[in-house]
């Protein structure tokens, strides 16, 4: 049966139809774009009579009169002033223009994507929140995401930046193994290469995660605003500390967050101990260290990598000894074990007399040790004491004398720690890359940040006794002798160091082992007999230690 044609109107009328619809759309559009700012102005008078119709009637029925009143008053006035009609018009239409503006549209929810981000989230943590016998589970496979989820917020490319998670009053927040397993699924679903924060509202059952920014790397070496026996650490985040003190980062001045260690006599953390991985800024840290000691106290450094970090500080006021030796390393920290037994006899007899304690006394001392481990293990092999047995006294009897000790070693060296050292330095710093094991390890609490997998020198984690963990970024300390450093950095470094005294006049060099019999030999019998280590004090070419060598002679 032969197929019977379409009607004409229905075969040939198809593109006329189509052009038409094309012609009156694009009609459509330019009058739009015509008559857009008196669409605009319409929709604003109308916004404007809505608005003045819901104030008039919520205004009282005993103030009506006087409104009226008002407004005809104001509109004789209008009407009597030049030119007032033509300026209330204006004035009516550029109000309406601006009420009917098109204003951009609100965001009230996450978008499509955003929402099966979050499906996908509470969908994994329905294993974690739920149990077979809950009646009402907050956490279901293919339940409502909304009530467990309180508060999100994402960024410009769609990840998020925060979430508030309410969960069942039955899942166990307060062991570690749990909250870890929960903050590590977070992190893992939101997002590698961040660090999170997690806090743990254990009686509202709720958790809060946040996207932190990184730490500015850019604050070098310089005098901060501290008050006597405080000594900055390094730079952590606004929120987690309650003071802020100024500083240059760059050609800017800014307020930073800074985490401030206390030394002295009622210090509850007199020592400090900083561990971390080869490269990660434990060096850094003592040198930023020292150049703040500096400033009010001495200084005795002992360098056990022996790479010359330290060589910048030598014959600077205030620097008594660097030491990088093994002989001269033990000569120079049993000096300071008996300078510290001189301090507390001095402290001791000047209390008891009822008199000020001197300035030699009052004045503090900083021992500092960077890769105690090393000079241990030469010790060890040369048959010498190790220098840490050396410590003991400056570590228990420190606070009392004025004297504080930093050390700084590498994790693999962690075990060769003496307990006197583990036990006295309750100031700990943790830097580089390393484990949430590692972390916990040394500072004795896990962090309650994700630490992430690279970070740069300097970048850690402190704890100041039973404090918080707190995120830490060590000022740019370089060696400013190194080349490879920013200049910037280096030349900050240079103008917090102190002056050499008479540097046209060479430094007398450090005597070595060989040397100790000439040592000796330069003294009476008096001064051997009741200096122990007289090594250590010509090793140490400053009047501050001939003023100690005369005063343990004198007592």
């Amino acid at each position: 049966m032969a197929r019977r044609p379409l009607p004409r109107i229905l075969s040939s009328g198809s593109a006329s139809i189509t052009r038409s619809r094309e012609i009156a759309r694009t009609a459509a559009d330019s009058a739009t774009d015509v008559l857009h700012p008196l669409i605009t102005i319409v929709r604003g008078l109308r916004l404007l009579a809505v608005s003045g119709r819901q104030k008039w009637v919520a205004t009282p029925k005993e103030r009506r009169g006087p409104k009226l009143f008002l407004a005809a008053a104001c509109l004789l006035a209008v009407a009597l002033v030049p030119y007032g009609p033509i300026l209330a018009l204006i004035t009516v239409m550029g109000a309406a223009a601006w009420k009917g503006r098109e204003r951009t549209p609100v965001k009230t929810g996450p978008d499509e994507a955003e929402s099966t981000r979050l499906r996908a989230l509470y969908e994994a943590l329905v294993p974690y929140f739920s149990v077979a016998d809950d009646p009402e589970p907050l956490f279901a496979h293919g339940g409502d995401w909304e009530k467990a989820f309180s508060g999100y917020a994402f960024d410009g490319d769609g990840r998020l930046t925060r979430l508030q998670v309410s969960y069942p009053a039955y899942f166990t927040d307060g062991e570690a193994a749990a909250r870890a397993r929960i903050e590590q699924l977070l992190h893992t679903k939101s997002g590698r290469g961040r660090e999170y924060h997690f806090a743990w509202d254990e009686e509202a059952n709720r958790l809060v995660m946040t996207v932190l920014g990184p730490l500015s790397t850019s604050i070098a070496a310089q005098r901060f605003v501290t008050a006597p026996g405080e000594t900055v650490l390094g730079f952590t985040d606004p929120d987690a500390v309650r003071r802020t003190v100024p500083v240059r980062d760059g050609d800017t001045t800014v307020d930073a967050a800074p985490v401030v260690w206390r030394t002295g006599n009622r210090s509850t953390e007199p020592h400090l101990l900083a561990v971390g991985q080869p490269g990660s800024g434990t060096t850094t840290l003592i040198r930023s260290v020292a150049l703040q000691a500096l400033q009010q106290g001495d200084v005795l450094v002992v360098d056990g990598s022996g790479t010359g970090e330290y060589g910048a500080l030598v014959g600077r006021t205030g620097v008594l000894a660097v030491e990088s030796g093994l002989g001269g390393a033990l000569a120079t920290l049993e000096w300071a074990a008996h300078e510290t037994e001189r301090r507390l006899i001095f402290a001791n007899r000047a209390r008891q007399g009822g008199h000020p304690l001197p300035e030699d006394i009052k004045r503090p001392l900083w021992i500092l040790l960077d890769r105690p481990g090393v000079l241990g293990h030469l010790a060890a092999a040369d048959g010498r004491p190790d220098p840490q047995e050396l410590l003991q006294v400056p570590l228990r009897h420190g606070r009392a004398a004025g004297v504080t000790v930093v050390l700084a070693d590498q994790f693999d060296a962690l075990e060769t720690l003496g307990e006197t050292v583990r036990t006295h330095t309750r100031a700990r710093v943790v830097l580089g890359p390393a484990s949430p094991e590692q972390i916990t390890a040394v500072l004795g609490a896990e962090p309650n940040t994700t630490p992430p997998a690279e970070v740069p020198a300097g970048r850690g984690y402190a704890r100041l006794g039973t404090g918080p963990v707190l995120r830490l970024q060590v000022p740019a300390t370089p060696d400013p002798y190194d080349e490879d450093a920013s200049e910037s950095h280096r030349q900050a470094v240079l103008d917090v160091l102190p002056e050499r005294p008479g540097d046209e006049r060479p430094v007398a060099a450090a005597p070595q082992p060989d040397d100790a019999p000439a040592a000796v030999d330069a003294h009476d019998d008096r001064d051997t007999a009741e200096v122990p280590v007289p090594v250590a004090v010509e090793a140490v070419p400053t009047g501050q230690l001939a003023k100690a060598k005369a005063a343990i002679a004198e007592g």
